[in-house]
């Protein structure tokens, strides 16, 4: 921020406050006036020119003061609010491995009833984490039949023959955006998808 090092000194006087109603003096004002009205005139009128010419100058050094305050003000807050975007993207990153690890359990086929309870509190524990998270502006990438899109899906597996624009077939790893920046593609299995429905067949 800068500020006007150029400004005069500014004495600060005591100025008796004049009664309203009541005549100003050149004397109250600092004046000393001739007898001549013209003269006088003429030089009240310069100073008072010369008054409101550094007064002008003022209020614009103070304007510029105050410009540059609120672009300090809009560049700090900027800086902070990219700090905690930076910071949360930081630690959601580095939770990602625990959600892989939940989704792995939570896939686990049970065949027991023991096995089915941890199943379902797994399941569970893995739900209450997503719905936090999104809170926070976590959420997952789609996946299953969608169309393929090479910026939030990574394909590492294609199944099947044709020109058809690619669908996602199958989710090998979830995919992670955050505020609708991608953390982290989907690994997917792609496949040709079927023709449009409104799309008419190609002639024999």
């Amino acid at each position: 921020m800068s500020i006007n090092k150029d400004l005069p000194d500014i004495e600060i006087v005591e100025a008796e406050l004049v009664p309203e109603g009541e005549a100003i003096t050149a004397e109250q004002l600092g004046l000393d006036l001739p007898d001549d009205p013209a003269e006088a005139l003429a030089l009240a009128l310069r100073a008072l020119a010369t008054t409101r010419e550094e007064a002008d100058r003022y209020v614009d050094d103070l304007r510029r003061v105050a410009a540059d305050f609120d672009n300090y003000r809009k560049r700090t807050l900027r800086e902070q609010a990219a700090l905690v975007e930076r910071a949360s993207e930081r630690t959601l990153t580095a939770l990602l491995p625990v959600l892989d690890s939940l989704d792995s359990a939570a896939s686990i086929e049970p065949r027991s009833g023991t096995e089915e309870k941890m199943s379902a509190g797994v399941r569970g524990t893995l739900s209450q984490l997503l719905d936090i998270l999104a809170k926070e502006g976590l959420e997952v990438i789609p996946t299953w039949d969608e169309p393929f899109d090479p910026r939030i899906h990574e394909a590492v597996l294609r199944t099947g023959d044709g020109d058809a624009p690619l669908v996602v077939t199958k989710e090998l790893r979830r995919g992670y955006r955050l505020a609708g920046k991608v953390l982290r593609p989907a690994l997917v299995e792609v496949a040709p998808g079927a023709p449009p429905m409104d799309e008419e067949p190609a002639n024999p």
